[in-house]
Parts: structure tokens; sequence; C-alpha cells
């Protein structure tokens, strides 16, 4: 059950990565969580990447976010998925926080995309999930597991316990 878990909250812009029975939360605003989990090893990692700009909206992505984005993104699946791993045992998901639209045109790639498209290439499958309203959002990712669940910012308990899984 996620209440007896411990509890790591992953900063944006970092990752955590673990073999072990434990509870990974991102507060999400402007930002996305990537969990990644791979069934063979039972490891499993959370990557919290802001949307940069900081506007809370998707933002281009530039030479310098995919430069900077695809280094970290290279360091969180080494440290999740080793060496030698079957990708048929990999489970990918990007849960997104962002403003909703406006008036003013959305991007043509986002990071989003990005992730997506090198994750494809990778040959790991990946859901995605963009939440669009003001108020954040807490993702939570139990790595051991590879369950991951979306909760309001002050009923983390509350959504372990009623198994409000999305994938």
């Amino acid at each position: 059950m996620a209440k007896d878990l411990t509890e790591v909250a992953v900063a944006p812009d970092t990752y955590h990565v673990s073999p072990e029975p434990m509870l990974l939360i991102a507060d999400l605003h402007g930002a996305l969580a990537l969990c990644l989990h791979d069934e063979g090893r039972g490891v499993g990692g959370l990557l919290h990447l802001r949307f940069m700009g900081g506007t809370g909206r998707p933002s281009d992505v530039t030479d310098n976010t995919l430069s900077s984005v695809l280094v970290v993104l290279d360091k969180f699946k080494r440290a999740v998925l080793g060496n030698a791993t079957r990708r048929d045992e990999v489970q990918a998901r990007i849960l997104a926080h962002a403003l909703p639209p406006t008036d003013a045109g959305e991007p043509s790639a986002s990071l989003v995309d990005l992730i997506q498209a090198d994750l494809a290439d990778g040959k790991i499958a990946c859901g995605t999930q963009t939440t669009r309203r003001t108020e954040g959002v807490r993702v939570c990712f139990q790595p051991f597991e590879g369950r991951v669940w979306i909760c309001g910012p002050n009923d983390l308990r509350s959504a372990g316990r009623a198994h409000n899984a999305v994938g």
C-alpha cells in the first residue's frame, strides 16, 4: 500500500531511480514527469522536467533545449534500463501539466514530443497525458511496481489508497 512507502520528492530538472519499494512524487506546474519502469529488472524512475520558458505553457523545442534535455534523458534511461534491457519489458508514461490554451499559437513540437520521439527511436512505447488547468497536479509513481497516478497536491495518501492508477 502506498501509505507505507517512503516518499521521495523529485525536484524539477532532476530524476530519481530506485529498485526499492518507495513512492516518487513530482509536483507539476508547467512541467512533465516521465515515469519509466523496467519490469525485467524491477527498477523504475521518475524524470521531472519543466517546460522551458517558465510560462506554464509548452514552448518550442530549441537547439539548447534539445541538447540539454537529451543529455539528462540519456542518463536517466541508462540509470533505469542499464545496458541490456528487453524493450518489451519496459513501460513508459509521460504525464504533463500545462496551463489552459490561449489564443496564442501552440508550438509545433513540444518537450513531450521530443521525449516521445527519443523513446520511439529506442523501441519503447510511451503513453502520454497532458492536464491543462491553472492549478498544478501531483504525480505519484511506485518505481518497483511501475504504478503511476495523478492526485491533487494535498491528497496524496487518499489517492494511494484509492488505487487511482492511470498506467
